[in-house]
């Protein structure tokens, strides 16, 4: 993932500015794009979730935008973009908690997305005291069965909430979910040993799926996570990281994470990611990849 073009640049200049956590979908005619606007730390973190429309899938026009100081929450993370089997549109939204470590999820529903940011606001996974819950990944099937992979960070000791594994769940409606298994956990060593966060799934006609996951080795890389593959063998099934070394940007601490990936036909895939550009900000990116070697 490293000859991409540019989609969103970061809101300034520096650490801690990001444009990134990238969520895709296609139509007929249009790309839409969610993604997460956010400041350093001392100037209030992850502060907008942006909807956007794209005819070229490069170019975007903002569509609406979700702010924090109105959700109720300390910070903003990865939205998840979703068009409901009825035609409608769903947003889910990261929430952190204020003074907290606790991390929930809510979704908007809206019929069209540019009204989203008004839209009837259900929570749908609310964590608990013993863990935070972000950054889904969701899927609706052709059957109007709905998917998620959800990243979930344990708070049981103090200092130790940067660790994450992904759990599965499924729902018949998106908004009443069922947990399933971890389907990834940290491996043994290497690259990814502190964690592992699926961010992108694209399921095969097989019923196989491939896609994407951020890792990273310690603590001190939360934030600067890098990219690898995986396989799996059935939706809602364990998923086998593809060995080999990580995709990183070539900036700074070479974060490059969260990528979403839509699926052209052909073998073709367009993938958005967020990547860490040159002026130490992090910017959002997007390529044309080959989906046969994603997995």
């Amino acid at each position: 993932m490293l000859s991409s073009e540019l989609v969103v640049p970061a809101p300034g200049a520096g650490e801690g500015f990001w444009a990134g956590a990238p969520s895709a979908v296609r139509t007929d005619d249009a790309v839409l794009l969610a993604y997460r606007l956010r400041r350093p730390v001392d100037q209030g973190r992850g502060y907008a979730n942006v909807v956007a429309r794209s005819s070229d899938g490069v170019r975007f026009e903002t569509l609406c935008t979700l702010h924090r100081d109105e959700l109720g929450c300390a910070s903003l993370e990865r939205p998840a973009l979703a068009q409901r089997p009825d035609g409608g549109w769903r947003i889910y939204v990261s929430l952190s908690s204020p003074q907290s470590k606790h991390w929930w999820v809510d979704a908007f529903d809206a019929d069209r997305p540019e009204d989203l940011a008004q839209g009837r606001r259900t929570t749908v996974w609310p964590g608990d005291e013993s863990e935070a819950v972000k950054d889904p990944v969701v899927l609706v099937d052709g059957d109007g069965g709905w998917h998620a992979w959800v990243c979930c960070h344990p708070l049981t000791e103090a200092g130790e909430e940067d660790r994450m594994t992904t759990r599965y769940a499924h729902s018949a409606d998106g908004l009443t979910w069922t947990w399933g298994d971890v389907v990834m956990s940290p491996a043994p060593s290497g690259w990814d040993r502190r964690g592992r966060r699926v961010a992108a799934v694209v399921p095969g006609a097989d019923g196989t799926v491939t896609g994407f996951y951020d890792g990273r080795a310690d603590a001190a890389e939360n934030w600067f996570e890098r990219t690898g593959a995986f396989r799996g063998d059935v939706i809602g099934g364990p998923l086998t990281a593809v060995a080999g070394q990580p995709a990183q940007s070539p900036h700074g601490r070479h974060t490059l994470r969260y990528a979403s990936v839509l699926d052209l036909g052909d073998g073709r895939g367009r993938a958005y990611f967020e990547a860490a550009a040159g002026n130490g900000s992090n910017e959002i990116r997007t390529q044309l990849i080959n989906l046969a070697s994603a997995g």
